[in-house]
C-alpha cells in the first residue's frame, strides 16, 4: 500500500473545486424560469460545453478506475468500446440527433411514445432509471472512493460514498441540468490535464516505449484480439460492444440530455463530433497508464488500485492536489449526470405524463425530491459492487443483457414505417424474458456453481438477444396492420431528409460541415487500429 501524504496546498485545491462546484449550483438556481430551463438548460448549449459535458460524463471515475484496471489486467483491448463509441457518436449525429431536435424532446423515452406506444416509452424509461441508479451513479460512487479512500484512509468507503453524494445531489438539485453540463466543462479539464499530467510522469518512470514494449505479452498491447480471447473476442465487437455503444450513446438519458439541450441542431452534431475525438486520447491517458502499473507495481493486490496508486505515488504536492481534484471532478460528472437524468425521467415520464397541468413550480419540485430518493438508493447499493470480481465485467455485462431490445426498437423505428406497436411491445415482452434469465443465471451460477457458466460470452449474447428482437419486431409487426397515420416526417430518416441537409451543408466551409469531421476521426481510428 502507497503512504499518502497530501500537503496544505493538495486540501486547499480541492476545497477551492468543491467550493466552486457548490456555488456554480446556486447560481443557475437564479435561472430556472421554466421546465425548459431546469431539465435542458433552457436549450441554449453550445457544442464545446455538449462534448466536454459528453466525455466527462462518461469519462468518470467509472473509466478512470475501470479502464485502468483492464489495461493492467489485459491490456489494450478495453479501448474498443472507446474507438467504437466514437463510431456510435457519427451515427448519432448523422442519424438520430436531428430527430430528437425535431421532436423538442424531454427524454429519450419520449421519441419511443411518438414512435410506437406509450407502454414502450414506460418500459424504457423504467429501464433506463435503473440503469442510471445502479450502474451509472452506484459505479461511479464505488469507483471514486476507492481514490479517495486511499487520500484519507481515516474515511471508510461508505462515508466517502455519502459525502460525494450530497455535494453532487447539492448543486445538481439547485441548478438543474445547467450547472451540470457546465460544472462538468470544468471537471472533463481538470480530468484531462490530471490524466495527461500522470501519463507523463509514469512514462518517463517506466523509460520509455522500448521498456513498455519489452516489459509487457505483446498481446497486452493489441486492441483487436483474436477469437478465441475470454476477455474480448473480436466478433464481440460487432455484437455486444457495438450494442453497448449504441443503448449509451444514442439512448440512455445520461449522456443524450445535454445533446437535447443543444441551441441548435449543428451544435449538437458539432459536440458529439468533439466527444468523439476526445474519446481518442483514452488509450494514452487512461488504458495506457494501466498498462504502465503493471510495470511499476506488478505486485498489486487489487487490479481497482492501479491508477490510485499512480496517483499517490508519482505525483508532487500541488500536482497530487491538482489531479485529487480532477479525480474528484470525474467522479462529481458521472453521479450529477445521473442524478439528473434519471430525476427527468421519472418527472416527465411519468409524474408530468400524468399529470399534463403541473405547474412549473410543483414538477422542479418533484424532480428535486427525486434526486434526493436516487442519490439515497445508489449511495445504499455502491458498496455492494465490490462483491463483483471485475469492476468493468460488472458494467458491461448488465448492460448487454439489458440493452438489445431497445436498440433494436431505434434502429428499426427509425427507418421503417412497417414496424409497429403490436411488434415493439412483443420484442420488449421477449427481450426482457430473456434479459431477466441471463441476469438470474448469472447470479445463481456465481454464488452457488463457483462461476461455471455454460452461456455464451456476454458480448456474443448480447448480439444473440438483439436478434431474438430484432426477428420479434418485425416479425409480429409484418402480422398485424401499419400504426396509424404518425407525423413521418418527424420519426423517419429518409433519402430525402439526407439530401435536404446535404444542400443545407453544402454552402458550409468544409471544417465546420460535421461529416467532413466524422470522416476525420474515421481516419484517426483506423490509423490507431493499424498501429496497434
Amino acid at each position: 500500500m502507497i503512504d499518502v501524504h497530501l500537503a496544505i496546498i493538495d486540501y486547499l485545491i480541492i476545497g477551492i473545486y468543491l467550493v466552486f462546484v457548490i456555488g456554480l449550483g446556486f447560481y443557475f438556481r437564479k435561472k430556472q424560469g421554466s421546465e425548459t430551463d431546469y431539465f435542458l438548460a433552457g436549450r441554449s448549449v453550445l457544442w464545446p460545453v455538449i462534448g466536454f459535458s459528453l466525455f466527462a460524463s462518461n469519462m468518470g471515475s467509472i473509466s478512470l478506475v475501470g479502464l485502468a484496471e483492464s489495461g493492467y489486467s489485459f491490456g489494450f483491448a478495453v479501448f474498443s468500446y472507446e474507438w467504437m463509441a466514437a463510431i456510435v457518436l457519427i451515427l448519432f449525429a448523422v442519424f438520430f440527433l436531428p430527430f430528437y431536435l425535431k421532436n423538442k424532446i424531454y427524454t429519450v423515452p419520449q421519441f419511443l411514445e411518438k414512435r410506437y406506444s406509450p407502454f414502450a416509452r414506460y418500459y424504457f424509461s423504467t429501464v433506463t432509471i435503473l440503469l442510471n441508479v445502479f450502474i451509472d451513479i452506484a459505479s461511479g460512487l464505488f469507483a471514486g472512493a476507492i481514490v479517495v479512500k486511499m487520500a484519507f484512509p481515516a474515511l471508510s468507503i461508505v462515508s466517502i460514498i455519502w459525502i460525494i453524494s450530497i455535494i453532487a445531489a447539492i448543486y445538481t438539485l439547485m441548478g438543474g441540468l445547467a450547472s451540470v453540463v457546465y460544472s462538468d466543462t470544468v471537471q472533463a479539464i481538470l480530468l484531462l490535464i490530471s490524466s495527461i499530467v500522470i501519463t507523463i510522469i509514469a512514462y518517463q518512470k517506466v523509460g520509455g516505449w522500448s521498456q513498455i514494449v519489452s516489459g509487457v505479452d505483446p498481446v497486452m498491447l493489441d486492441i483487436i484480439r483474436p477469437i478465441d480471447d475470454a476477455t474480448l473476442p473480436w466478433p464481440g465487437l460487432f455484437s455486444g460492444v457495438f450494442l453497448l455503444g449504441f443503448y449509451f450513446w444514442i439512448t440512455n438519458q445520461f449522456i443524450v440530455q445535454r445533446a437535447l439541450a443543444a441551441k441548435e441542431i449543428k451544435q449538437g452534431q458539432w459536440g458529439a463530433m468533439w466527444a468523439g475525438l476526445l474519446k481518442m486520447l483514452t488509450l494514452f491517458i487512461m488504458v495506457l497508464p494501466g498498462v504502465m502499473a503493471l510495470l511499476l507495481y506488478p505486485e498489486l493486490d487489487d487490479a481497482k488500485n492501479a491508477y490510485p496508486t499512480l496517483v499517490f505515488d508519482l505525483l508532487p504536492t500541488g500536482l497530487l492536489g491538482l489531479t485529487l481534484a480532477g479525480f474528484i471532478a470525474a467522479l462529481m460528472s458521472s453521479v450529477d449526470s445521473g442524478l439528473n437524468a434519471a430525476a427527468t425521467l421519472f418527472t416527465m415520464d411519468f409524474y408530468k405524463k400524468r399529470n399534463p397541468q403541473a405547474g412549473v413550480g410543483k414538477t422542479l419540485k418533484v424532480a428535486k425530491i427525486m434526486i434526493i430518493v436516487f442519490m439515497i438508493i445508489a449511495a445504499l447499493w455502491a458498496p455492494h459492487i465490490n462483491s463483483f470480481e471485475s469492476f468493468w465485467d460488472y458494467l458491461q455485462m448488465v448492460l448487454s443483457f439489458l440493452c438489445p431490445p431497445v436498440v433494436a426498437l431505434f434502429t428499426f423505428g427509425l427507418f421503417s414505417k412497417k414496424v409497429n406497436k403490436h411488434g415493439a411491445n412483443a420484442a420488449i415482452v421477449v427481450g426482457l424474458t430473456l434479459s431477466v434469465i441471463s441476469i438470474a443465471y448469472k447470479i445463481f451460477s456465481t454464488f452457488y456453481m463457483d462461476g461455471v457458466d455454460i452461456l455464451p460470452h456476454y458480448l456474443y449474447l448480447a448480439g444473440i438477444i438483439f436478434i431474438a428482437c430484432s426477428l420479434v419486431l418485425i416479425g409480429v409487426s409484418y402480422a398485424y396492420p401499419d400504426d396509424e397515420e404518425k407525423d413521418w416526417d418527424k420519426l423517419i430518416w429518409t433519402p430525402e431528409y439526407f439530401k435536404g441537409e446535404t444542400k443545407a451543408l453544402s454552402g458550409m466551409i468544409f471544417y465546420y460541415n460535421y461529416r467532413y469531421q466524422a470522416v476525420g476521426l474515421l481516419l484517426i481510428i483506423i490509423v490507431l487500429l493499424v498501429v496497434f
